[in-house]
């Protein structure tokens, strides 16, 4: 049997998480990065998002984040940009709930950006109306059918 000499297994590696409770400080973005939402993740450390300036991009998690930090559809996402790639970018940083708020009330946001809801929560806003469709049927049209 092979001898363990490390200090510990997966459970502890899980435990490493406690960090995240603290406030940081608000990280805009510099040149050659971009705010982005996440449209949805594809494995592999990838995700498809959309930039702020209306491009869709194919973005790689940094492997400091990979496992650490996990993204979701509808994240608010710090991106930098290649030179080389247009089409193609690295997650730099994720955003929490409150500092996206706080990004949007700034300005840095375009109004019309959704946060905290994913894709699916900017789906179900679009069928509002679709309550008015709703159709009372009498009990003699139920024998009917």
């Amino acid at each position: 049997m092979p001898k363990n000499k490390g200090k510990g297994g997966k459970n502890r590696k899980r435990g490493k998480n406690e960090a995240d409770d603290e406030k940081r400080e608000l990280v805009f973005k510099e040149d050659g990065q971009e705010y982005a939402q996440v449209l949805r993740m594809l494995g592999n450390g990838r995700c498809e998002a959309t930039c702020i300036d209306g491009t869709k991009r194919l973005c790689h998690i940094r492997g400091k984040m990979h496992k650490k930090v996990w993204i979701a559809a509808g994240d608010i996402i710090l991106v930098g940009l290649r030179d080389y790639q247009d089409d193609k970018a690295d997650v730099i940083l994720k955003y929490m709930p409150d500092e996206a708020r706080l990004l949007k009330a700034y300005g840095e946001l375009p109004e019309s950006t959704r946060l905290n809801e994913g894709i699916a929560g900017g789906l179900e806003d679009e069928d509002e109306g679709a309550g008015d469709d709703y159709i009372e049927f009498e009990d003699e049209d139920i024998d009917k059918i």
